[in-house]
């Protein structure tokens, strides 16, 4: 099966993507087809053997559109176009608009002026004035008319070549509404010449004051200007996407024959050693190999906070580094960055179709023909009821131009791109339609353990010391002795010991002990390092009782306690665990108030597992479980009836992402697994995955309400346009106002799907909350002497080292840093953290 993307011209509506969608769906070889009416794309899987893209084109074609495939120049004859690009394309629309749009406000608003004037008692010439001149008033008008039926002629067109296809779209409404206005406005001058020669001024009088090239004229300015709003409000929703695409940058600095080269960004190749100097963007995906920098991931990643890279460090492209310089090797060039996947993934996401466009998709496809067969009926009861023709006329042509599917057609996918772009920005790729409305609906998550709720590798939490030896004595054995351990937990160890600059002792006699730990001589003493079995094994002397109850606590928070001994006694203890991240806690809190079951997942024993989960305030906890044994309890619970995410790496994860009905891999930049999951977070904080479910839900209701308007209007306003309400209220609506209420309906769709670009993930636990018996308080600060992301990574830092304080949040374009304490500290401390940092506080609140 091959997938392919094509673009699509000439759809106005959703009946035309439906009409569009069924054609091609119909032919033999295809099996799934997706149109986007906003991107005016489509989407197809098809057996190679069995059909072509040249098929594929023609099918289209037939079906009275045009086609290409999405970036060639070869585009299907009828109605299309070549374009460069999305964002070219929708830019030219606009500027077609924006012409048709001002050339028929020109020749529209004489007509309109010279048809009401004599009722409105405006100044007119002589020769439009009195019953003899009615020829000239009429054929002024139809003249003036002309030039608006000719910018806008693509109605028509499009409109009667649907019609008899025998799939009528929205300009096909347009088109016999105001073509029936035009047919009877000639039929008029024909009447009025007549009675002239006949000298009946009755006749010339009455069909003078009836003929409706103004509201032909009204009606396709108006629709056109509806269009323009739209064209205009339609560039908009792929605006995140835009700012991705231009954020990579178009040169490189590369060192090729020893010497700086300036390359185009395109001509990177694996391997090339990439000059990256402060300020600039860094170009491709790769690993720093000397020097050091701050860079700015929030593009990426949307964490604001700089990050220091040095030597082995990756960096991904499209960041920013914001201070320092270093060189890089490029590792993923073109369409294997983490940029460029981004962007595929957020494109994918928006040409995809959620379920409940469905809906729409299945109303559209009777709604034109529908309508068509209201305006003739109503014609024909107002023609029985004796109301005459120019009445009937009137309603029928009114039901015609106020039924209009274009805001049912945008209804979903404008909310879908807003909504995906949205969470880009924000460092979250959903990678379809489906799952994004499927999120909205999750009522159990299940989290994996380590690298989602955990960091996922070992930290030193504890160092303790027996009587009379100091800390810095056990470090230096400790550190002497795992800087030549291969074992995963001495790296921990190691990375702290030189933190603290701890000195490192001669070894001899290096010996491991499988199962048990290390021995060896440190500075000629022998010493030891390892688990309680190997100091029961190795020492005859009696143990520090304390310390091994101490170690049993540990063991029992879920940590692993390692014993050191030298001089043939335990001299202490260092404590080593996978921490908790910074904000599992508070995710799990958030799940939990938006109605979420939260599940941890884990392959470490019942005990360990429930240490872990009882610190983030998980209760339901599964553990022992096996990576290919994860699939079979999210399908066990899924079977309850629940609606099941399930959060992990994304790699020993995938069979239970791929079973859950949301799959989410949280990770950072490159590393995640894009393959095996429906959403990616960017960033490693699971506080990521409410703020996927908040964006889902805010989607949903606005795709909701969307539908609800574009039904409504047109529930309402049909029967109001047939004159179902004449009778009883004398309400009665002209043709110039229904497309006017037409037009203002799909702007209105449109404009409301762009409200979710102001979302903002809503945070329970702001300001004071009760939590797990701790008082929470957020202070906000007021900073002055801010100026780029290093002063807010001092700001940050500053504040971070602070006691009592449990995270900070500095905003930039705000001058303030958002403080929440978990103990309570004086405002005198937090001001005096802030101005040792070299800023200015102004306000405390």
């Amino acid at each position: 099966m091959k997938k392919e993307k094509f673009d699509v011209t000439g759809m106005t509506c959703s009946a035309c993507s439906a009409r569009v969608e069924k054609t091609v769906a119909g032919m033999e070889g295809t099996c799934d087809v997706s149109v986007n009416l906003l991107k005016n794309s489509m989407v197809v899987s098809y057996d190679e053997n069995a059909v072509s893209e040249a098929d594929i084109i023609g099918a289209v074609v037939k079906a009275g559109y045009g086609a290409s495939v999405a970036g060639s120049a070869k585009s299907g004859t009828g109605d299309a176009s070549t374009s460069s690009g999305a964002a070219d394309a929708a830019l030219e629309e606009v500027k077609q608009m924006k012409r048709r749009l001002i050339i028929s406000i020109i020749f529209t608003l004489p007509i309109f002026y010279i048809s009401m004037g004599h009722m409105m008692g405006w100044p007119l010439p002589d020769f439009l004035l009195g019953d003899e001149n009615a020829v000239v008033f009429v054929f002024t008008q139809f003249i003036l008319m002309l030039p608006v039926v000719f910018v806008n002629f693509k109605f028509y067109r499009i409109g009667f070549k649907t019609l008899i296809q025998r799939a009528p779209n929205m300009d096909s409404l347009i088109a016999i509404g105001s073509g029936a206005s035009i047919a009877y406005g000639i039929y008029a001058i024909y009447k009025i010449a007549f009675a002239i020669g006949q000298g009946d001024m009755g006749t010339v009088h009455h069909f003078a004051m009836d003929v409706y090239f103004e509201s032909a004229a009204m009606i396709l300015t108006l629709i056109t200007l509806g269009k323009y709003f739209e064209a205009r409000a339609k560039g908009k929703t792929s605006e995140a996407i835009t700012k991705l695409m231009d954020l990579a940058p178009k040169t490189a600095t590369v060192i090729r024959d020893g010497k700086e080269e300036v390359v185009e960004a395109s001509d990177v190749v694996k391997g090339d050693i990439v000059v990256v100097k402060a300020g600039e963007s860094i170009p491709v995906d790769g690993v720093v190999t000397e020097g050091h920098g701050s860079v700015d991931e929030s593009a990426i990643t949307g964490e604001s906070i700089p990050v220091d890279k040095e030597a082995g460090d990756r960096v991904i492209g499209a960041t920013v580094n914001m201070s320092g310089y270093f060189l890089m090797e490029a590792e993923k060039i073109g369409d294997e960055t983490a940029l460029a996947q981004i962007v595929r993934l957020v494109d994918e996401a928006t040409s995809s179709k959620a379920p409940i466009a469905n809906t729409a998709d299945k109303v559209s496809g009777i709604f034109v023909p529908a309508v068509i067969a209201i305006a003739i009926v109503t014609f024909i009861i107002w023609m029985i009821m004796g109301m005459g023709f120019e009445f009937s006329l009137s309603m029928g042509i009114s039901v015609l131009v106020i039924s209009c599917p274009c805001a049912l057609g945008l209804a979903t996918p404008t909310a879908i791109m807003v909504g995906t772009g949205k969470g880009a920005t924000n460092g979250i790729l959903v990678k379809s339609a489906e799952a994004l409305e499927t999120a909205h609906s999750i009522d159990a998550v299940v989290l994996d353990k380590t690298g989602t709720v955990t960091e996922g590798r070992p930290e030193v939490t504890d160092v303790v010391a027996a009587e009379g030896i100091k800390e810095k004595e056990i470090l230096k054995i400790a550190y002497s002795m795992e800087k030549l351990s291969e074992h995963p937990l001495a790296d921990a160890i190691v990375r702290y010991a030189e933190s603290r600059g701890t000195s490192q002792g001669e070894v001899t006699e290096f010996e491991q002990i499988p199962g048990r730990g290390l021995k060896c001589r440190v500075d000629g003493e022998i010493c030891l390092g390892g688990n309680r079995s190997l100091m029961e094994e190795e020492l005859s002397a009696e143990q520090d009782a304390d310390l091994i109850e101490k170690g049993k606590e540990y063991a029992d928070q879920g940590k692993t306690p390692m014993y050191f001994a030298a001089g043939g006694r335990v001299i202490g203890m260092i404590a080593v665990a996978d921490v908790i991240k910074q904000t599992s806690a508070e995710a799990v809190r958030e799940l939990k108030a938006m109605g979420i079951d939260v599940y941890m997942l884990t392959g470490d024993n019942e005990k360990t597992a429930k240490a872990i989960a009882s610190q983030v305030g998980i209760d339901k906890v599964i553990a022992q479980v096996l990576p290919e044994d994860k699939e079979s309890h999210v399908r066990r619970l899924e079977e309850e009836g629940k609606k099941v995410a399930m959060v992990g790496d994304g790699i020993n994860d995938a069979p239970a992402l791929a079973r859950a009905d949301v799959g989410i891999a949280i990770g950072a930049g490159t590393d995640v697994a894009m393959e095996s999951a429906d959403i990616v977070l960017m960033k490693n904080d699971l506080l990521d995955v409410s703020t996927a479910v908040q964006l889902s839900r805010k989607v949903i209701r606005n795709i909701k309400e969307n539908l609800f308007w574009a039904f409504i209007y047109n529930i309402i306003g049909i029967p109001v346009a047939a004159g179902v309400f004449y009778l009883a209220f004398g309400l009665k609506l002209s043709p110039m106002i229904g497309a006017a209420a037409m037009s203002m309906s799909s702007v209105c769709v449109v404009s409301n799907a762009l409200r979710l670009r102001f979302f903002k993930p809503k945070r329970l636990f702001e300001g004071y909350a009760d939590m797990k018996g701790e008082n929470k308080m957020k202070k906000t600060m007021m900073i002055e002497g801010m100026m780029c992301q290093n002063c807010v990574k001092h700001v940050f830092n500053a504040l971070s080292k602070v006691e009592g304080v449990d995270s900070v949040e500095v905003d930039l374009d705000g001058k303030k840093a958002e403080v929440v304490l978990k103990d309570e500290v004086s405002d005198d401390v937090l001001k005096e953290a802030v101005t040792e940092a070299g800023y200015e506080v102004l306000d405390i609140k």
